[in-house]
């Protein structure tokens, strides 16, 4: 999904073009020349809108009593007509591309680790194996002191400040200033800058001997690629069910969407199809090449899964392919075409509005320019109480659909998953909320994966995760000692009701500084994550799909529905 922000609009767009047409108008009364060459360009032009706004560029560039920068007007200009439009049309500055383009493109050029800061010290959590860093002998439970000999630690950097420091061009050389346990003096690497692939599949594992589960973060450029590297390795695990977790996956590129749609579908189905201003129509169909259409399959979403991710998810439902659990997801049926400037922006303009297989719109309703009311809507669900009841939800009757196998479906605003497992809440207490308001849990997992380095960086599986996890005994009471330290007082009715969360967080974030990295942390919370514990449920009790007859119905489909699914 492509989205920024934008803020009350002060003044409409036209009234700031009629400000400055009158503004220009006013300085020529009395200057017979200059006001009959205005009338003339005005005349010759036909004072239509379009030519209005490049008169008035053009009075403002020739003849303005101030010499004034174009380009900066252009930069404030432009996302005053934004604004006007839909809530994802967006103007993009050219400092804001790289990083925003930068997750969807899957990589970078930087020095691969993974850190955080939660102590203002930047702390290695992980290093890529064969990357920038590990070949420079950086390894998990360093601290980052200083960067090109320039003082990083305890002077309260931004984030992304380090950020910048750590990325530069490829084969460039970075010199960082490690502090080491058992080590009194600073060691100082040179690291020589490097492509790091960004992952969009942050978890690949076996929940049970045949149930496996994929998390998709985001459609990037090489999600397919990921997909099918991850299906191999499940399956080679036994994998004959999944688990595709898309929650709070807010979308990316269409294409991906598709890709991966087309790997759980059999031949001649209809993916998605786009429809612009002229009611023209793009239709995707699957080809009958995908891997993964002898699966059983759940697919998970919530409030936080848009785009294409609901072009995936309404793909699995129409087609009666899967079964989509969750709640709602956001309802984003509009398509954005990426328009460069030569100056590296970009126009991210709706070109078009995407629908189901069953002929569903899922964009739900907005007013152009009004762009607040939009983004309340996530809060009115709240408020209403969708998250927590699916009788809270309701849908006009003129919004029904149904698929080839008689299920009813809706439009009109996001993807209604087929079991809705409401927002659980029960376990959280006052105590609870301290304790991860104020960080100090997930700073608690960072000191323990410092007091067990060894053994921590020896967790190369689950199973060793797991042993060493359960030799701890007193895990959780020394946490509880740690809060108290940090100035969290100990309730215990209220440490008693919310343990089974936090004993959960706590390994799922130790997991995390392990080797296993996301892979770790969604394991130790499928207990507590009562939406992947009623998946495993559904697909326990769901038949594998049954082969399909070599399907005649491509060659059946009509010539201008042609297959565009491309390996």
């Amino acid at each position: 999904m492509y989205k920024n922000s934008k803020h009350t609009i002060i003044f409409p767009l036209l009234l700031a073009v009629g400000v400055v047409l009158g503004i220009l108008l006013g300085q020529f009364v009395g200057r017979n020349r200059a006001e009959t060459q205005l009338r003339s360009i005005i005349s010759r032009s036909g004072m239509n809108m379009t030519n209005k706004i490049m008169q008035t560029s053009m009075l403002i560039e020739h003849r303005f009593v101030d010499s004034i920068s174009m380009d900066s007007l252009a930069e404030l200009v432009i996302p005053l007509m934004m604004q006007e439009l839909d809530p994802h049309s967006v103007y993009v500055p050219a400092r804001e591309m790289q990083q925003l383009n930068e997750p969807l493109e899957g990589e970078f050029d930087g020095v691969g680790i993974s850190f955080n800061m939660a102590s203002d010290t930047i702390v290695v959590l992980n290093v890529i194996a064969n990357g920038p860093s590990a070949k420079a002998g950086i390894v998990a439970g360093d601290r980052i002191i200083e960067i090109n000999d320039t003082l990083v630690a305890g002077v309260k950097m931004p984030q992304n400040d380090v950020v910048k420091r750590l990325r530069g061009k490829r084969g460039s050389e970075v010199k960082l200033s490690l502090q080491r346990q058992g080590i009194s003096d600073l060691v100082d690497v040179m690291v020589v800058r490097d492509a790091i692939p960004i992952k969009s599949i942050e978890a690949s594992f076996m929940l049970t001997p045949e149930i496996g589960f994929i998390r998709l973060s985001q459609f990037a450029r090489t999600s397919h690629l990921e997909l099918l590297k991850a299906l191999v390795e499940l399956r080679a695990e036994g994998m004959k069910r999944l688990i595709f977790d898309l929650r709070d996956n807010s979308g990316g590129f269409l294409d991906q969407a598709i890709l991966i749609a087309n790997e759980f579908l059999p031949a001649g189905k209809l993916i998605v199809y786009t429809e612009d201003r002229h009611r023209e129509q793009v239709k995707e169909f699957s080809d009958g090449t995908g891997s993964a259409t002898d699966l059983a399959l759940v697919v998970l979403i919530d409030e936080g899964s848009a785009s294409s991710s609901e072009i995936l998810a309404g793909a699995v439902q129409d087609n009666d392919r899967g079964t989509i659990v969750g709640r709602r997801s956001f309802g984003k049926g509009l398509v954005q075409s990426q328009i460069p400037y030569p100056d590296g922006s970009a126009l991210r303009l709706t070109v078009a509005r995407y629908f189901t297989p069953t002929g569903r719109s899922i964009q739900k309703p907005y007013t152009n320019g009004n762009d607040y009311d939009y983004d309340m809507d996530i809060v009115r669900r709240y408020n209403n109480n969708e998250f927590f009841s699916a009788d809270s939800i309701h849908f006009a009757d003129s919004l029904k659909f149904v698929t080839p196998k008689g299920k009813v479906v809706y439009g009109g605003g996001g993807i209604m998953p087929d079991v809705f497992i409401p927002l659980d809440t029960t376990d959280m207490t006052r105590y609870y909320a301290e304790v991860t308001g104020r960080n100090i849990l997930y700073r608690y997992t960072l000191d323990y994966a410092d007091r067990h380095r060894k053994a921590i960086n020896e967790v190369q599986t689950m199973a060793q995760l797991t042993a060493l996890l359960d030799a701890d005994k007193t895990l959780f009471s020394d946490f509880v000692n740690y809060a108290t330290a940090h100035g969290v007082k100990p309730v215990m009715s209220e440490i008693n009701r919310s343990r089974r969360v936090m004993e959960a967080q706590l390994r799922a974030y130790i997991g995390r500084h392990t080797a296993l990295e996301d892979d770790g942390f969604y394991y130790n919370i499928y207990p507590i994550d009562d939406v992947l514990k009623r998946s495993v449920e559904i697909l326990e009790q769901m038949p594998l799909p049954e082969p399909e007859p070599e399907s005649e119905m491509v060659s059946k489909v009509l010539p201008e529905m042609v297959i565009k699914i491309k390996k």
